[in-house]
């Protein structure tokens, strides 16, 4: 081919090893990664690329592996994250939500989810994370979705979204389907931040506003995501109202499917298992949540089994109250380490899958696989620069290994979404950090004092003079 470069990029990241995740997998050592505007204009060695393109603006990842960015399935990015480490942690079930989710929600006001997100985004973004999904419990959608464009996440924005009677938020079906319509219609599909269909659920949804909600999904071409059966109580109120499991019961009412991303899902039986299989919906697994809040992973999850079946699994952190970090990596680590464990099988998924499921299973999972996920030309320039040259990288190994067993967040030096540098020497450069904390402490007090949450601490806290 003669002439010049139909395109020239803005920016090589250039001598890392760079794990592409690409169908075959392949790793770079030494590779660089060429990015104008948006996207990825090609992967190679660093000396190639460097002699295709001469001049052009470097980011050195010497002695560093790039991977693709995060993909975290299911975050709540308002509600915990003022709140965070307030919601005692041995509290029996229901408590947390009862007595402190729901007021501080009723509480928020508009900037307080704005500033929430903030943080959630910053958060983020410093663990490696480049897509969100959004769990669902918004009460000012535009104000978050201001706070992920002002950060330079990448992600999804849903709203409250339940019907049933009497509880806190509620509204009509047709009331919610407009609002999910509208959110839907204002964030479309391929923009930075999308909208989607998205209820609560835990057993919240009428089977009016649940089927509703699916045909919107269907008709908009939003993906849609609820919570499902993270503890026992879910099957058992389907079973008290339905005579049928969760699953079984969305399966009747043509709610599963592609289009689906259940939150959670810990809790099923053979049947509900084959439902998911068949349908294709896919999962978000939060392993760290179920620990902390003690549902029962280790007896009835069953998600390594839906991996090994070719089933659609990502993961996710859940709450600033629930999981407590968005290091996705550590997540990651979980899931495998729980799988292994729970089978007494040391041969069962390890470090390479759950990469893959941070990365391109993850991004598959919520529909965005051909975007992101993976370095490859044409996909969106969403990657991560791993310092690897503290002593959880050395000697260097098995770089999988090192990511998932080894490390964690705190190695995450760099971070690009969309081509835009948003994380720079382990520091937020679209956020001024020092201000973010000083507003979240002020909101924090504030918030706090009109949920008229029970503060408690176990620890005497004294002045110290």
């Amino acid at each position: 081919m003669s002439g010049a470069d139909p395109a020239r990029p803005d920016l090589l990241v250039v001598g890392g090893d760079v794990v592409t995740m690409n169908p075959r997998r392949e790793v770079l050592l030494g590779g660089a990664v060429a990015v104008a505007g948006e996207r990825i204009l090609a992967v190679g060695a660093t000396s190639r690329l460097r002699a295709r393109w001469p001049g052009t603006t470097e980011l050195d990842a010497t002695d560093c592996v790039v991977t693709p960015g995060l993909v975290n399935a299911h975050l709540h990015q308002t509600g915990d994250p003022l709140a965070r480490a307030r919601i005692p942690d041995d509290l029996p079930p229901g408590a947390s939500v009862d007595t402190w989710a729901v007021p501080l929600h009723a509480a928020h006001l508009p900037a307080d989810d704005e500033l929430s997100a903030l943080l959630a985004g910053v958060e983020s973004l410093r663990n490696g994370v480049t897509t969100i999904v959004e769990a669902g419990t918004v009460a000012h959608p535009h104000r978050v979705a201001a706070a992920m464009t002002e950060v330079g996440i990448r992600g999804t924005i849903g709203a409250w979204g339940w019907d049933v009677p009497g509880a806190p938020f509620a509204a009509p079906a047709a009331e919610v389907l407009d609002r999910l319509a509208d959110l839907v219609a204002a964030y479309p599909a391929g923009g930075r931040v999308e909208g989607w269909v998205t209820l609560v659920g835990h057993g919240l949804a009428s089977d009016e506003l649940l089927a509703g909600a699916a045909d919107l999904a269907r008709v908009s071409g939003a993906p849609m995501t609820m919570h499902l059966s993270p503890s026992g109580a879910d099957p058992d109120d389907y079973l008290r109202r339905t005579g049928r499991r969760p699953a079984l019961h969305l399966a009747d009412l043509g709610v599963l499917g592609p289009h689906l991303l259940l939150a959670h899902a810990v809790w099923l039986d053979d049947a509900e298992v084959e439902a998911l299989l068949d349908s294709r919906t896919a999962l978000a697994y939060c392993p760290w949540a179920y620990l902390r809040l003690g549902q029962g992973v280790t007896r009835a999850g069953r998600h390594a089994e839906i991996l090994r079946r070719g089933g659609r699994l990502a993961l996710g952190t859940d709450a600033g109250n629930a999981a407590d970090s968005a290091d996705l990596l550590r997540a990651a680590a979980l899931a495998v380490g729980l799988a292994k464990d729970m089978a007494i099988d040391p041969t069962g998924p390890g470090a390479v899958e759950a990469l893959e499921l941070a990365t391109i299973g993850g991004a598959e999972a919520v529909g965005m696989a051909d975007r992101i996920g993976s370095l490859e030309p044409g996909k969106y320039a969403d990657l991560v620069v791993h310092d690897a040259t503290g002593p959880q990288w050395t000697p260097r190994g098995d770089i999988a290994q090192q990511l998932v067993w080894s490390s964690d967040g705190r190695s995450v030096r760099d971070v690009l979404v969309g081509g835009r540098i948003v994380i720079r020497e382990h520091v937020c450069v679209s956020v001024d950090e020092r201000v973010l904390r000083a507003d979240a402490a002020r909101a924090s007090g504030a918030l706090l004092a009109r949920a008229g949450v029970p503060l408690r601490s176990r620890w005497p806290t004294v002045p110290a003079h």
